[in-house]
């Protein structure tokens, strides 16, 4: 029997605190104008003093749940793309797991920054299309607000915090009729760790740091990456970029990917953003704008849809899958 990882459901969550540019103005050096004209960014959401990482994942994971119409006991693995953890250990995984009263198969974290939903999502289709697991919970989940330096405006500005999942289960490729993941792509070079990290970590400062970024450098690094990660998962699976309906990237700065739609003669409106409203939320990103495309009724089923996304390490990737 031949298997397909079918999205069967998608959810979101986004904290009640929204941080306005004008709102940031009042505390860096910065401008509503300077902000949208270098990144398109309006608000972001914050999370609030006593919301952790693991309470965004289960929240949008609850909601995932509902859209797929399955419960806790009919989920067997469980994968956190998280940069902001709870806890150093246990995973945050673990502590969804907990929290949502799954009592069945694994959970465990990826780490790969903004690209972690894509190496998620990828890490889960292998799972359930050998059969070892039924369904998974593919969650992104960040507090990016924690590690920020609040009085350096070219990091500051960028990032939120929310969470976005997906069900994703293994259908026979009869009964999956078309639908589900068609390939990934992923990569890293380290070499480019400096050009975006932390500058903190349990084995150098015991500390969890501050985002640090050498924008202009990850800016030209991040058109030509992305494209090749989405021509190459392209290639892999045989279709042509034209032909996908929905182009679902990494809502990291609305002038790469304007540059990504340029370079890969995309049309616009195949373009589901959502980073005026929610700003840069890390491995968050792309199951959120996902769940806005869902909603909305742009993203139907049997739709060709290309996730795509690059993050500290550096790390970018691709995915296609049949919505």
């Amino acid at each position: 029997m031949s298997l397909k990882a079918v999205v069967s459901g998608c959810g979101a969550y986004l904290p009640e605190r929204v941080l306005t540019n004008q709102d940031l103005a009042r505390q860096v050096d910065t401008s509503d104008e300077w902000i949208r004209e270098r990144t398109g960014i309006r608000q972001r959401h914050i999370a609030a003093d006593e919301e952790k990482t693991s309470d965004l994942a289960v929240e949008a994971a609850k909601a995932a749940l509902t859209a797929s119409g399955y419960g806790p006991d009919d989920i067997d693995l469980i994968i956190v793309a998280t940069t902001t953890p709870d806890l150093t250990f246990p995973a945050t995984a673990a502590i969804v797991q907990a929290k949502l009263g799954v009592e069945n198969g694994a959970a465990f974290d990826i780490q790969a920054v903004c690209t972690g939903f894509v190496y998620a999502l990828s890490v889960a289709e292998k799972f359930l299309t050998y059969g070892q697991h039924k369904r998974a919970l593919i969650i992104g989940a960040e507090t990016f607000s924690r590690i920020l330096d609040w009085e350096d405006r070219a990091t500051c500005v960028l990032f939120g915090d929310g969470a976005g999942a997906f069900v994703l289960e293994a259908q026979d490729e009869k009964v999956a009729d078309g639908r589900g993941v068609v390939a990934s792509y992923l990569r890293c070079d380290g070499r480019l760790a400096d050009l975006l990290y932390v500058d903190g970590g349990v084995s150098t400062t015991g500390e969890a740091g501050r985002v640090r970024m050498q924008g202009n450098r990850v800016f030209r690094e991040a058109v030509t990456r992305i494209s090749e990660a989405m021509e190459s998962v392209s290639e892999i699976a045989g279709i042509d970029v034209s032909s996908i309906d929905w182009f679902v990237p990494h809502q990291a700065n609305e002038r790469i990917i304007q540059g990504v739609v340029k370079k890969l003669a995309l049309r616009p409106n195949q373009v589901i953003s959502t980073i005026a409203e929610q700003g840069n939320t890390s491995a968050a990103s792309i199951p959120l704008a996902y769940a806005v495309g869902v909603a909305d009724g742009r993203i139907k089923p049997g739709d060709l849809v290309m996730l795509e996304a690059m993050g500290g390490g550096l790390t970018w990737g691709a995915a296609l899958l049949y919505a």
